[in-house]
């Protein structure tokens, strides 16, 4: 039987989460935002680090820290399904996640590391980002070749006596341009006459290691989201010691499909919380504001337009329960057509809610004195992120149609 609450020790959990973010998070938010730009804009200003470390050193003094493994000692020990609670509050802010050391790529990263790494690159790796110290990249989207099929990506790796020679090129690979990022898992081919789905493996590439050039931010909707950033990076034979495989040759696209089951999951948590967010924006301003003699509210269909974003992210909410459920009783790779459905319907609707949160707004909505405009950029790239719509789509048909045939 499915059950999708939660126990008494989890909503109090929930309760002090969402304390945390609207009282502790929220309120420094856009000062920490507004900081981006003063010096340079890839490291953070000393302000920055102010508000970020005493956000960390708070949550992690409160015990709200590191909820999104859900078997690591180094982790929470929580389900998926509990986490999906957890993780929508922390959508609500572009902060929250990171405060509760519960950001992307790095939590994809770390149960990368927890699931497939070994005892040393657990040590070096996944410690320090276990404990905040450091951040991480995730280094697959390829500019010569369609990435959202990984058997197509042509970055070489080639064991020369015991070290791997790294050429390639890579871009859009996010969190690569923060000067606290200093490892990345680089997926690779190993054994190009392999079986196509053996020929490719991940390899932990340091940031500062020889050959590595950063070329330039790659700009989302015309922004470069310094100091994250999403960076196009070549490897010019940048060599590794062996050691840094994971897992070990030709197990790369077994990894991806364990991490990116998670980290899709995890996606779609956040982005309940932004179409809340975005929906209580939408509901002050339509009763703070008068047009016409009225309230916004009463104009214009709006009362439709409020009625069908509460619909539509409580349909989606139950579509991400469901498959955090699944993958906690059935596992990742039986929930995947779970797992895709909500990495469909979840952005499209989130960017429904967003978009008519913005046109109550009118202008502003799409200024710097409101989050929606960010909200409605991250929810449209999320569309691409971890495979287009049309990829996930592909899952779910071949599923309904392998009952006809």
């Amino acid at each position: 039987m499915m059950d999708l609450g939660l126990s008494e020790e989890m909503v109090e959990i929930k309760g002090r989460i969402l304390d945390f973010v609207e009282n502790k998070v929220e309120p420094v938010e856009g000062e920490y935002h507004e900081q981006v730009g003063v010096g340079d804009r890839w490291s953070h200003t000393p302000r920055q680090d102010e508000i970020l470390n005493g956000l960390k050193d708070t949550a992690r003094d409160m015990g709200l820290w590191n909820f999104f493994l859900p078997e690591s000692q180094g982790g929470a020990g929580i389900s998926n399904l509990e986490y999906a609670h957890l993780a929508e509050i922390m959508g609500r802010s572009r902060l929250a996640s990171e405060a509760f050391n519960c950001s992307a790529p790095d939590t994809g990263n770390m149960e990368v590391l927890e699931r497939y790494g070994s005892e040393e690159q657990k040590k070096q790796w996944l410690e320090p980002l276990l404990s905040g110290e450091i951040r991480s990249a995730f280094a697959m989207t390829e500019p010569g070749v369609a990435s959202s099929d990984a058997t197509n990506i042509s970055t070489s790796a080639v064991l020369d006596g015991d070290e791997w020679v790294i050429s390639g090129e890579k871009f859009y690979i996010s969190g690569a341009g923060d000067a606290r990022c200093k490892i990345m898992i680089v997926m690779v081919v190993t054994d190009p006459d392999a079986p196509k789905h053996n020929r490719q493996s991940q390899i932990l590439v340091p940031m500062d290691a020889e050959g590595v050039e950063v070329v330039r931010p790659m700009h989302v909707f015309g922004k470069d989201d310094a100091p994250h950033g999403h960076m196009h990076i070549k490897f010019h034979n940048v060599r590794v010691p062996e050691s840094n495989i994971i897992l070990g040759r030709g197990r790369g696209f077994e990894i991806s499909q364990g991490r990116l089951g998670p980290g899709r999951i995890h996606h779609c948590m956040r982005s309940i919380g932004a179409a809340e967010k975005a929906l209580t924006l939408m509901c002050e301003r339509a009763t703070s504001r008068e047009a016409f003699g009225k309230p916004l509210a009463e104009l214009g269909g709006n009362y439709d337009v409020i009625a069908d974003s509460r619909i539509e992210i409580d349909m989606c909410r139950l579509l991400v329960l469901r498959a955090a459920w699944l993958m906690d009783t059935i596992g990742n790779k039986a929930a995947r057509d779970a797992i895709s459905q909500i990495k469909v319907a979840v952005p499209n609707m989130a960017l429904r809610v967003i978009d008519r949160a913005i046109q109550m707004h009118g202008a502003a909505g799409i200024g710097q004195d409101f989050p929606l405009a960010a909200l409605w950029t991250s929810q449209r790239t999320l569309r691409l992120a971890d495979g287009p719509d049309e990829v996930h789509r592909r899952v779910i048909a071949r599923k309904e149609l392998a009952k006809y045939q």
